[in-house]
């Protein structure tokens, strides 16, 4: 371990002499600031000697249960469940202190029996109020606490779910864990759950500042500003312009959650700090072998608050098809979590801020010691009573390559049996997936029990690979698979494309928002798309005609507007849109038959039709046509994409002629400005006559 004197460790720890120091971007700087930062977090996490006075303990108080272990104290009341109160770094409560006791931390869901959701309304909130408490284990090295709640099967107002909160601490952990355990019997009513998560409510007085990626943090706007007439809402209630906020700087910015949607894969730490403390909260989730439809699916994290959420399920980004509906009868159990509330601070004169990175130091450790060996539950299976699956996968395209092409960058997963790209709308079970490397191979460890196929994406191609083999996973089993091969969507090569297929819109032109409603993070960001109301720019940009593309002569990063929605009336209405893509012919073409194919794939659709036609506008019906599909909300919620389409397309030779050809592309629903699609990418292929490179 390198040592640094004191004043080193200011010096290289504090604000102004780090920014001179990353001026004189010499590497021996580098280095000390290095490992400078890193005894910052190694000293933080150190575990106290053997013999510590540091001890757990469980205290009963009134309404109230009561645990500590020397680092911080967790209040939680009895037997509701709902945490009350976390005591840390001499902050009485990180907690919201105000409202409701219930509105602090507290596990919830959205429920409705079918058919009786009334409409524009979300279901039935269920702030899950625990009935009986109980001691599941007490020892010198951790205590676990359930709170539960059976339901009455004489009961027609209540959620027909058995469910059991947990929530663990450990000695000398700066932090406490929490899962829940849901079941349904079997002969239980029939019932939809929308929405699963936990919920921490902060101190807004003291926690301003939010960080949930390494470029997406910023301090953040209060509650009080989104009230009226501090604040305006929007096109929709999340979304709010702050016209007088408390902090001037925000004044004119848009706020909404929205903006601060994370993809399944990336939610590994998020969270809030408290500058003039020097403390962090943070939520810290290991795996997401627990959260709906696999690494793509988009969930809120933190938001202005302060709010710090865990996600387990919502059908937020993919629509009703995420309903979680069970049948009459039918039976079920599932395990969300453990997540993992981890607390931190630093002494003063340490930038504050450095905590994120403190906070991802501890989310390796915690992926590290996943799955957790002290839970208490049966219903979590340890490292031993799971198994693992490893291959290889390749993608073989003989129009690109004589050999076999290794996946690299592929997401390969587990999830239950089903079809085709079946898992971005599963939701009952359990997933888990893994990144391959360069080579395409790829291990997927510590799977729970039962039964799955083998899924898979590869960047670069369309489609999805399924094997419809049903692995049978059973505790320390190990499936080696060797090499498997994808055989992505191909008739014939390329004439042209437009985009790259990677399941997102985000190579395609997005425009600069709209000065009056900016959010200031995403300014001159990557993720520019998230910015309010550019749904509204393509009607500025195209006020009368609609885009034209020609495939010769346009850039797709400059010309494809990155979504495909309605046009806005002067009085107040839409339009739908058509876009048409242009493209010649020479004498080669004459003599071809048959069909070429056009490949559409889409990012998201959100209440749109898709029509095809070639070379006739005027064509009805359409040469194809999607109807309506689709209920992402992706536009509305600044996505980049939600569900993924993939459309094969005949376009009959005897269509296209020498010289110019046009294919239009209509939606033509146009009640609201969410109406539209996203593309991830389109393709047309020659016929299949024409030559192809021979795999040797």
């Amino acid at each position: 371990m390198f040592l640094f004197s004191s004043h080193v460790f200011k010096l290289v720890t504090t604000k102004v002499y780090r920014r001179h120091l990353l001026k004189q971007r010499g590497w021996i700087v580098a280095l000390i600031m290095f490992m400078s930062v890193f005894e910052v977090a190694f000293c933080q996490n150190q575990t106290p000697e053997p013999g510590s006075t540091q001890v757990l303990q469980l205290h009963y108080q009134d309404r109230y249960v009561v645990v500590e272990n020397g680092i911080f104290q967790l209040t939680l009341s009895n037997p509701e469940g709902f945490v009350t109160g976390i005591r840390y770094n001499g902050i009485e409560n990180v907690l919201a202190y105000t409202g409701k006791e219930y509105d602090r931390g507290y596990w919830d869901l959205v429920w409705n029996f079918p058919g009786k959701k009334a409409k524009k309304t979300k279901g039935t909130l269920d702030r899950i109020e625990a009935t009986k408490m109980e001691v599941i284990t007490q020892n010198d090295e951790q205590i676990e606490l359930s709170f539960s709640r059976t339901w009455n099967t004489s009961s027609t107002t209540a959620v027909p779910v058995n469910i059991d909160k947990r929530f663990v601490m450990l000695r000398n952990s700066s932090g406490f864990y929490s899962y829940a355990i849901f079941e349904r019997l079997q002969g239980w009513p029939a019932v939809e759950l929308d929405n699963m998560r936990l919920v921490f409510k902060l101190n807004k007085d003291k926690f301003h500042y939010m960080a949930i990626s390494d470029d997406r943090q910023r301090y953040m706007p209060l509650p009080d500003d989104r009230i009226p007439p501090r604040g305006q809402p929007l096109a929709y209630p999340e979304a709010v312009q702050l016209l007088d906020p408390i902090e001037p700087d925000f004044k004119g910015e848009v706020d909404d959650k929205y903006e601060y949607s994370m993809e399944s894969k990336d939610i590994k730490v998020h969270g809030w700090i408290s500058t003039n403390d020097s403390v962090g909260f943070w939520q810290i989730t290991p795996s997401n072998e627990f959260r709906s439809a696999g690494p793509l699916k988009q969930f809120l994290g933190s938001h202005v608050g302060p709010t710090n959420l865990a996600i387990f399920h919502s059908t937020h980004y993919v629509g009703a098809e995420l309903i979680m509906s069970f049948k009459n009868g039918e039976a079920w159990k599932k395990v969300f979590g453990p997540v993992f509330i981890y607390l931190n601070s630093f002494p003063k004169g340490v930038d504050p801020l450095l905590l994120w990175h403190e906070a991802k130091n501890q989310t390796t450790i915690e992926e590290e010691k996943w799955p957790y060996n002290f839970t208490a539950s049966d219903d979590f299976p340890a490292s031993d009573q799971r198994g693992s699956v490893s291959g290889r996968l390749l993608v073989r395209d003989r129009f690109i390559s004589s050999e076999d092409i290794p996946a690299n960058g592929s997401y390969v997963g587990l999830a239950a049996p089903g079809d085709v790209g079946s898992w971005q709308r599963e939701c009952k079970g359990y997933q888990f997936w893994s990144k391959a490397d360069e080579n395409g191979s790829f291990s997927i460890n510590n799977v729970r029990s039962g039964r799955y196929n083998l899924y898979a994406f590869a960047p670069g191609f369309i489609g999805d690979y399924h094997n419809d083999t049903v692995f049978d996973i059973s505790p320390g089993s190990k499936i080696s698979l060797g090499d498997l091969v994808y055989e992505p969507p191909r008739d014939g090569s390329t004439l042209w494309e437009i985009g790259v297929p990677d399941r997102s819109a985000a190579e395609f032109y997005i425009p600069d928002p709209n000065p009056s409603f900016v959010n200031k993070l995403y300014l001159n960001h990557s993720d520019k798309f998230r910015q309010y109301g550019l749904w509204e720019r393509y009607s500025e940009l195209y006020p009368d005609e609609d885009m034209v593309y020609n495939v010769d002569v346009d850039d797709y990063s400059k010309k494809w507007f990155f979504m495909q929605v309605t046009r806005k009336h002067a009085n107040g209405g839409y339009n739908g849109t058509t876009w048409q893509i242009r493209f010649q012919f020479d004498d080669k073409m004459k003599n071809l038959t048959g069909n070429f194919k056009l490949r559409i794939a889409l990012a998201t659709s959100n209440v749109a039709e898709l029509q095809v036609r070639v070379n006739d506008l005027s064509a009805d019906p359409p040469l194809f046509t999607t109807e309506q599909i689709g209920r992402d909300n992706t536009i509305a919620r600044h996505g980049i994409h939600g569900l993924y389409w993939l459309y094969n397309v005949n376009v009959p030779a005897a269509s296209l002629h020498l010289g110019n050809n046009t294919i239009y592309l209509t939606q033509p629903l146009a009640t609201s400005p969410f109406q539209g699609l996203m593309y991830d990418y389109i393709r047309l292929e020659w016929p299949d006559s024409i030559n192809y490179i021979t795999r040797s």
